[in-house]
């Protein structure tokens, strides 16, 4: 799922007049820049890449284990 919102992320980016697309432009509702792998987690209210928080918070690096991580308390 993650993967699926970088890849979507992406492909709504901004172009610039030459056609370039914008750096930055890939942010989502909360600001999170998909391109650099942050993703909005409600239970730490804020962009957090996947692999730090799990390793931050010692759960498995999978798509799952996040969510089930930024999930709880809600």
């Amino acid at each position: 799922m993650l993967l699926s919102f970088v890849f979507i992320s992406a492909c709504s980016q901004e172009l610039s007049g030459d056609g370039e697309v914008m750096p930055g432009s890939d942010r989502d509702a909360h600001g999170c820049m998909a391109s650099a792998g942050y993703s909005w987690c409600p239970r730490t209210v804020q962009c957090e890449r996947p692999w730090e928080l799990a390793e931050e918070h010692g759960f498995d690096i999978t798509e799952e284990a996040y969510q089930a991580f930024c999930q709880q308390g809600d």
